[in-house]
């Protein structure tokens, strides 16, 4: 995958987590999941950004650890939303699949390039 292909598929990741937050029903529990819910799934689009902007593949490293918690967080405020039976399984479950799928790949571009750097340091 491309830098870019996957800068695009983060952020329409934002956007859908984006109108996903929209169509919460307005109570106080769906309020306060729906706030954390943004934070962390924008996150995902801008931290993966400022990965590819990195000046060093520490940084990379560092900005590619963050978007895998926060879309591994995003994981979690689905599946609250979905076990807490405030949005049903079958409207989140597309989303909840992306975003699992964001999760392995940021978990292999870490291991990746955490080999790639142990390798470098090796020659």
């Amino acid at each position: 995958m491309q830098n870019n292909d996957l800068k695009d598929r983060t952020k329409k990741f934002a956007l859908r987590v984006m109108r996903l937050v929209s169509s919460l029903p307005k109570n106080s529990v769906a309020t306060t999941i729906g706030n954390q819910l943004i934070r962390s799934g924008t996150s995902v689009a801008a931290n993966y950004r400022a990965a590819c902007r990195g000046r060093s593949r520490a940084e990379f490293n560092a900005k590619l650890g963050i978007c895998l918690e926060e879309a591994d967080e995003t994981a979690l405020w689905i599946e609250l939303l979905i076990e807490g039976e405030i949005v049903t399984e079958k409207k989140l479950s597309k989303l909840l699949v992306e975003t699992n799928e964001l999760v392995s790949i940021f978990v292999a571009s870490l291991k990746t390039s955490l080999r790639n750097k142990a390798e470098k340091v090796k020659k």
